[in-house]
């Protein structure tokens, strides 16, 4: 087992696996587009072709009768199990708003909200199978029959088997389809654009995009975007049998938005198994002259999916710009140092875990969250993340023991969610001392007192200055009970792994009994008092992603405390193999002696 790799993994869901940002370098989301190019609808490197189509796995034409997550009935209940939870209600162990009853000391009923049914109300009809939609992508609807195919052109509904190329013309607008060969391209006229010129001269955004009602429905790349009710992304992140319309203008479409205050107007796409998501090929609307500026927003009727054979545009309107939150007057150097009010309390924009299942993190939710950066001692390179941290004062954070080098010059990075982007509410600062547990220490089976410290160069003893986007964790002063979901975050890219997100990512995770976690065929002896288990995992399939030496908070009261520092685990994926994290219960004495003691 490689302990520097020291990857958690947890279970998210059996087709949705975490969002992340594709690594984008120079992105100005403040571009405006050249006139002379907005007449173009030729594909872009991006979009789907025939072929791509044709060779999707989930596309291929089946029955639609197989699904390999049709049998899961049971497959989770080892979990619930391997939590070992006082009181069979306590926690819920019903999904999807079904009403737990206890029955006897180690029994429970769960009573199933409709269409939802399983011993724990898991299960929702299965009418996206794959195959169900032929080459085309399943989105559920809240009645029956509880989905609808959407075609993936050239493909025709309703079954999305047969194709057709111009005939009719897929482009809106005037504009001329041309054939070649298996593929079409839609010469647009001018002033529109988009794959189907479906996107007219006034579609775009003010602010950051939040009152963006426009037709784009690419990403920058030109990656289709994926209808907000697809199956893809509903399957365990929201109840796809409610009314599925939003304020924040979603709903059964492919249009990108900005429901979580965000940059700019985005989407979710997906690449083979994986669902991510980009900002959108958008512009930003030119700067007001005496008059607000427009944008191509929908007016009551919702505006045609591109496989419909469209109708007309709908006219653009008067766009109300946002509120803007101020940022300038919250972050970096503009405000004056003080030290920390407040600790484990985030103000986030925007809250959309209803709909992502707290997977794309809103801007402010995990404040705490920083992320360590190293380069060659006395080098001018650039930094490079390597590991996670957690903001507990002004100038310290709490971070894993394995993930300090002394021989590197470090910096951490906080108050912001990219990796790619420079973004006006983030803070950078230099570690000025790097402080391992004098008991560190790796074995073949485990990685013993696996925490450190972090003491950032500051003025005055004011180092990070608390903003929106910056704030602490608290310490915990209790040992929570097993079972209670927490929260683990990161960007996922390691010293030995290039494969994460550049967008900071989030998931809940459950605390483990650590009697169970200690047996044999988990950990076993493996484990001490200085470490526990918590994870979400189901069958091996789970999803590899967070840091080492991120953060594991709980809510206390009302506050979210730092519980846990992700340490290591045994590969990734494997059932009965959940995280190890650094109890931090247990060095609450370490750490405030580390703090207290006069700088040397």
């Amino acid at each position: 087992m490689d302990l520097k790799l020291l990857f958690f993994c947890l279970f998210l869901a059996a087709l949705l696996i975490p969002a992340e940002l594709k690594r984008k370098h120079g992105k100005n989301r403040y571009r405006h587009r050249d006139p002379e190019q907005k007449g173009t609808g030729r594909r872009k490197p991006g979009r789907e072709s025939f072929k791509n189509i044709i060779e999707d796995f989930f596309f291929e034409l089946t029955d639609g009768g197989d699904d390999e997550d049709d049998d899961d009935d049971d497959v989770s209940e080892w979990l619930f199990k391997l939590q070992d939870p006082d009181g069979q209600c306590n926690p819920n162990p019903c999904e999807n708003n079904g009403v737990c009853e206890e029955k006897g000391k180690r029994r429970f009923k769960c009573d199933c909200p409709a269409p939802f049914k399983g011993r724990r109300c898991q299960r929702g009809p299965k009418v996206c199978k794959r195959g169900r939609c032929g080459r085309g992508e399943c989105v559920l609807t809240s009645t029956p029959p509880f989905f609808e195919c959407k075609c993936k052109h050239p493909f025709t509904p309703p079954h999305c088997r047969t194709y057709t190329l111009c005939e009719p013309n897929p482009c809106r607008n005037g504009g001329q389809c041309i054939v070649d060969g298996n593929e079409f391209d839609c010469s647009c006229p001018p002033g529109f654009r988009g794959r189907f010129c479906h996107v007219g001269p006034d579609d775009c955004f003010v602010d950051e995009g939040e009152s963006y009602r426009g037709n784009v429905s690419e990403t920058d790349d030109g990656n289709e975007c994926l209808y907000w009710n697809s199956h893809f992304i509903l399957e365990k992140g929201t109840d796809p049998f409610n009314s599925f319309e939003d304020p924040d203008g979603l709903g059964p479409h492919n249009f990108c938005r900005n429901p979580d205050g965000d940059l700019m107007p985005w989407c979710f796409f997906r690449r083979g198994r994986k669902l991510l998501w980009d900002f959108c090929d958008v512009d930003m609307c030119p700067e007001p002259t005496g008059e607000a500026p427009t944008g191509a927003l929908p007016t009551a009727v919702q505006p045609q999916p591109p496989e419909i054979e469209p109708t007309e545009i709908p006219e653009p309107i008067t766009a109300k710009p946002t509120q803007t939150i101020e940022v300038a007057a919250t972050a970096g150097a503009s405000i004056l140092p003080q030290q920390f009010s407040t600790c484990g309390e985030a103000q986030p924009k925007k809250s959309v875990t209803r709909i992502f299942g707290g997977l794309k993190v809103s801007p402010g939710a995990i404040p705490w969250q920083v992320s360590l950066q190293v380069r060659h001692k006395g080098s001018t390179q650039p930094f490079r993340h390597i590991c996670g941290g957690t903001l507990i004062e002004s100038c310290w954070v709490l971070t894993a023991a394995h993930c300090i080098d002394k021989n590197k010059d470090m910096q951490v990075v906080m108050g912001g969610l990219s990796m790619d982007l420079d973004e006006p509410t983030m803070q950078t600062l230099q570690v000025e001392e790097a402080i391992a547990h004098e008991n560190y220490r790796e074995t073949s089976a485990s990685v013993h007192n696996d925490i450190g410290l972090l003491r950032l160069k500051g003025i005055d003893g004011v180092c990070a200055n608390e903003t929106q986007f910056v704030k602490t964790a608290c310490l915990p002063d209790v040992q929570l009970p097993d079972g209670i979901e927490c929260t683990i975050s990161g960007w996922g890219a390691t010293e030995t792994s290039d494969f994460g997100s550049s967008h900071l990512l989030e998931a809940n995770v459950l605390l483990i009994n650590q009697e169970k976690c200690s047996e044999p065929k988990i950990y076993g002896a493996a484990l001490d008092s200085g470490m526990f288990c918590a994870g979400h995992l189901q069958g091996g399939v789970d999803s590899c992603q967070g840091d080492s030496g991120g953060p594991l908070t709980c809510k206390q009261d009302i506050s979210r405390v730092i519980y846990g520092v992700v340490s290591w685990g045994d590969q990734c994926g494997r059932k009965n193999k959940p995280g190890v994290y650094t109890r931090v219960t247990h060095y609450l004495d370490w750490i405030r002696s580390k703090i207290q003691a006069p700088s040397s």
